[in-house]
């Protein structure tokens, strides 16, 4: 965009609006429906505005070793924020962004454009139906930040779905999902629970007064067959300028409880958000 002015515009799903940052030159926040969804700095793809997205870049910089290229799958593609962060902190990786609203993409493509060579692919497709039908072993991460409005959608909170994702993931892939909820924490429990029945590592980060149920907030989960990086997970996300707390091993299994998998028979979207969690100005 070569001119500063928000741009609003009618997609499949919503109203998206990019605005610019008054702070940060060529830097845009998107919105749709007025719930914050992404944070692009075109000069700066490497920041991260966003604390889940630091959260989960965190995540994705312990994958394959420092400097290696990755193969991610994204589902949820906003702004294509982590694409851009992958393709700027591992050039040469090869990304799938799923985005079941392709006249987002469109607008987000047309406005904040992907730089040449970035490797990244874009699929307007449902998220679920496009990892049924992709490949076994074809990612290193896939990473879920799939919203409708300000809820998972409820074919994304299944056993079977992490089961199918799970299968697009090579051997000691990672899972890594944005999710949100709050005390007494039924929906992330229940998507801890369907997890653990698929991966032998699961990670929790959070802020510790969302853990602690004090308010409704973010969490990013993070699974694999192999053990993940928990160490320089927690020295990161401790230093953050919005210290996070990192939960493993049995404080995994004592906060999941007597939560059990969640069948597609039995499944809702996450929570509603209360209002103002996540709205702006």
């Amino acid at each position: 965009m070569n001119a500063s002015i928000p741009v609003t515009r009618t997609t499949d799903h919503g109203t998206a609006k990019l605005m610019p940052d008054v702070d940060r030159e060529r830097a845009w926040l998107l919105t749709v429906d007025g719930a914050p969804q992404s944070y692009v700095d075109l000069d700066d793809p490497a920041y991260l505005e966003f604390e889940y997205a630091r959260r989960l870049g965190y995540v994705l910089d312990t994958v394959g070793g420092a400097g290696h290229t990755l193969d991610v799958v994204h589902l949820g593609g906003g702004a294509l924020t982590l694409p851009r962060y992958v393709a700027a902190t591992r050039p040469g990786s090869r990304q799938d962004v799923v985005e079941a609203d392709g006249q987002l993409l469109e607008l987000v493509t047309e406005q904040l454009p992907l730089p040449a060579g970035s490797g990244v692919t874009l699929h307007a497709a449902d998220a679920r139906a496009w990892l049924e039908a992709a490949p076994d072993d074809h990612a290193d991460a896939v990473v879920a930040d799939v919203f409708g409005g300000s809820r998972v959608p409820a074919h994304l909170t299944t056993l079977a779905y992490v089961r199918t994702a799970e299968r697009v993931l090579r051997p000691g892939g990672v899972y890594l999902a944005n999710l949100a909820d709050a005390a007494p924490f039924g929906f992330l429990r229940s998507q801890l629970a369907n997890l653990s029945a698929v991966f032998e590592e699961v990670a929790l980060i959070a802020e510790p007064a969302v853990l602690r149920g004090r308010r409704f907030g973010n969490a990013v989960v993070a699974a694999s067959h192999r053990p993940l990086d928990i160490a320089a997970l927690a020295r990161r996300t401790a230093a953050d300028a919005f210290p996070a707390r990192v939960e493993h091993g049995a404080a995994i299994a004592e906060f999941t409880g007597a939560a059990r998998p969640v069948e597609d028979a039995d499944a809702v979207p996450s929570p509603e958000p209360p209002d103002g969690a996540f709205g702006i100005g």
